[in-house]
């Protein structure tokens, strides 16, 4: 889920952003602390938004920088426990499909592609053997999150799957509603 959320924190300036606009300088200094950064609380930090305030100026004895306090928001994105998302299959392997939410992957193991026995093609897709619904990549799906571990960003795991009711490919569920038997 995407949220906006405000924080207050003392920003280091560094002296080469002093020839900027202070506005300007403190932005630069938040992009660079914030973003791309992933907290186990708030979710992946993605970009500035505003500044909405800047207090006076700090001067820390041997330290050439300015520090001050500032209130600024920030876009974010954290998966929620049982939220559906829409994503795109990015990868496909004999374990599962690696599903694009946001600015993260997610994968959906095989166990819960579908309600049918998934076999894997080299061609990097997963078939049903009696419904014959296929998932290759690029194919737009939702997915349920079922399972959450955010302990960095490179080890950000998202458990995702497929098997409820409205979830998969739209068309698997467009036969369903209209009674095609697969």
């Amino acid at each position: 889920m995407y949220k906006i959320l405000t924080i207050r924190d003392r920003i280091r300036v560094p002296p080469e952003l002093f020839s900027k606009d202070i506005e300007e300088a403190v932005g630069e200094s938040i992009k660079k602390s914030y973003e791309g950064v992933l907290d186990k609380t708030h979710g992946l930090f993605l970009a500035l938004t505003k500044i909405n305030e800047i207090g006076e100026g700090v001067i820390i004895p041997g330290d050439g920088a300015v520090y001050y306090n500032v209130t600024f928001e920030v876009l974010v994105y954290k998966p929620e426990l049982h939220e559906v998302v829409e994503g795109k299959v990015n990868e496909i392997a004999e374990y599962g499909a690696f599903i694009k939410i946001g600015p993260l992957d997610g994968l959906v193991h095989v166990s819960q592609v579908m309600d049918d026995y998934v076999s894997y093609s080299k061609s990097q897709s997963l078939s049903g053997k009696q419904t014959k619904r296929t998932l290759k990549v690029g194919d737009v799906v939702l997915a349920r999150v079922i399972a959450i571990s955010l302990r960095s960003l490179q080890d950000a795991k998202i458990g995702l799957t497929m098997r409820q009711e409205g979830l998969g490919k739209a068309e698997w569920y467009e036969e369903k509603k209209k009674g095609v038997k697969k």
